[in-house]
């Protein structure tokens, strides 16, 4: 009993940061399925939109406005990473890469040269925190969260409809056919890495309002999380959601789920040390789940047609 007390008692906060995460994970589906990109850029830009986030509120600024400038700190890293792969030749891993490394110190500077700085709800209005997840009250942070993800999955898809979008979609599928059909490649591409880490800077920026600091390490080992929750949602989901906005449901809901599988392992006992080999684990399955279903499938067809 005291264990699923506890663990009952830790679901609300692990939707929350689930929620919040999503954000992010919508951010790295973007790149990973849509455009086909391998961006690294995640790990600094969402510290980034933390460091940003934080030091604006800590200056007077209200929460809401904080974020979008922590969005468009995302952009601008987004554009970085879009000008060094598509005017400079660089490959996009090593284009993400080099602005990841370059926006460490660039959040450094940001949060004054400290590796953290706290913003505490006690001082400073906050738009969401962890102090009220388990309240039923317009505080708690699973409302707001809820209430953005349905503005943001509806406003991707209707992004992703107008021309501009298509234009993205289509670069991500096939690039050379786009290019034959007179999209400019190099343009879609930049505005898709553009609005992939404006979203994760946003997450960022969010989740430091939640745990009341942000840290120039906050996001170290995002992409993998991000990862996770892409692959958990299209594996769990992929029979079922099949409209672009339920693809992206289906990511958060990835995010969700794996921070509850999260929280039952911890209640178990396992130790947070060792946090990063389970997410790697997690992945790693979720990743070759796919192809051991076809694997499955060929052999029950092939079982079949010996026996015929």
């Amino acid at each position: 009993m005291g264990f699923f007390g506890s663990l009952m008692g830790a679901l609300p906060g692990a939707m929350a940061q689930g929620m919040l995460w999503g954000v992010m994970a919508v951010g790295v589906f973007l790149t990973f399925r849509i455009l086909d990109v391998a961006d690294l850029t995640v790990d600094g830009s969402l510290a980034c939109g933390g460091a940003v986030c934080v030091m604006l509120i800590r200056g007077g600024a209200d929460p809401w406005p904080a974020l979008l400038c922590a969005v468009g700190a995302g952009v601008l890293a987004g554009l970085c990473t879009g000008l060094l792969h598509t005017r400079c030749g660089i490959p996009a891993i090593l284009s993400g890469i080099l602005t990841q490394l370059a926006l460490y110190s660039v959040n450094l500077r940001i949060l004054g040269g400290k590796a953290n700085q706290p913003v505490s709800v006690d001082k400073y209005p906050l738009a969401v925190s962890q102090r009220y997840v388990r309240e039923l009250s317009v505080q708690n942070p699973i409302l707001p969260a809820a209430v953005l993800l349905l503005l943001l999955i509806g406003g991707l898809y209707w992004y992703f409809g107008t021309e501009r979008g298509c234009a993205v979609r289509a670069v991500g599928a096939n690039a050379g056919m786009a290019r034959a059909q007179g999209i400019d490649t190099r343009r879609a591409t930049v505005a898709g890495l553009m609005l992939s880490n404006g979203l994760v800077a946003g997450a960022g920026g969010l989740l430091a309002q939640y745990q009341g600091a942000a840290d120039v390490n906050m996001g170290r080992g995002a992409i993998v999380i991000g990862l996770a929750a892409v692959i958990i949602g299209e594996v769990l989901f992929s029979g079922v959601f099949r409209n672009f906005a339920l693809k992206m449901t289906a990511v958060v809901i990835g995010a969700v789920l794996y921070y509850i599988v999260l929280q039952i392992v911890l209640q178990l006992g396992l130790n947070t040390n060792d946090l990063k080999l389970l997410t790697a684990a997690v992945v790693a399955v979720f990743l070759a789940l796919p192809a051991w279903k076809e694997r499955l499938r060929r052999s029950k067809r092939g079982g079949g047609k010996t026996n015929a």
